[in-house]
């Protein structure tokens, strides 16, 4: 069973300071503003892209004026970096909920990880993926910051899985001669392209099935039964 089923929701954004220009709003407000901004930032980039998001559309989501904009950001591509940073730690902080949660045993941490991602992929319509995902086919190879930072934030994520792996290992739910960090970096690998299929089939499907599949490939020795069905490759 998924224990945190709320509807999902892109997280108020860290302040991070930053060179300002234009006039500052009500300054009681400013960073309320900046976090707004970020978030429907957030939710256009996840759902579009980040080279098709225009300014123009954040500003009208967020309800903000326009001389707003580069008050809090230098650039767009200054925006896109607080985004994927603000991303990064709202993903990071669902990964330890689950992934720490020591009232289960560690593959069940990832079993429920997986389970409540194709609950709030669903509640999303199917519209917005995976940020890291998304932004790393759009502009891995077209700008080295922006390589750089998404890289470096899946390498978190893997650290993360590889450490609930590790666990596993440990206990004996998995064979000893299993390499946590490899099977973590697969397991992101298959994850982003379970999500980016999902995404085009606005189905949690092919979520289900990659769940399936990864869990029966390393050797599990109990498979939930929402996998039963899944077929093995």
């Amino acid at each position: 069973m998924v224990k945190h089923t709320e509807r999902p929701a892109f997280p108020e954004a860290a302040s991070v300071p930053v060179r300002r220009r234009g006039r500052p709003p009500n300054p009681g407000r400013r960073e309320d503003t900046r976090a707004l901004l970020i978030r429907c930032g957030t939710e256009l980039c996840t759902e579009r892209g980040f080279q098709i998001t225009g300014i123009d559309e954040v500003l009208k989501r967020a309800g903000v004026p326009k001389g707003s904009f580069y008050h809090f950001f230098r650039s767009k591509h200054e925006f896109g970096e607080a985004v994927i940073e603000n991303y990064r730690q709202y993903y990071e902080k669902r990964l330890d909920r689950f992934l720490k949660d020591t009232s289960m045993p560690p593959l069940e941490r990832l079993d429920a990880f997986i389970n409540e991602a194709q609950l709030r992929f669903a509640l999303s319509n199917f519209r917005r993926g995976c940020l890291v995902g998304n932004l790393g086919q759009e502009l891995g190879g077209m700008n080295d910051n922006f390589r750089a930072q998404l890289a470096a934030v899946l390498n978190d994520w893997e650290v993360r899985v590889a450490a609930c792996l590790q666990e596993a290992i440990e206990r004996g739910d998995l064979p000893a001669s299993h390499d946590a960090a490899m099977l973590a970096s697969l397991f992101w690998n298959g994850w982003q392209g379970a999500v980016w299929r999902a995404k085009l089939e606005q189905s949690a499907a092919p979520i289900r099935s990659f769940g399936a599949f990864f869990f029966r490939s390393i050797g599990r020795k109990e498979m939930p039964a929402e996998y039963a069905e899944q077929p093995a490759t």
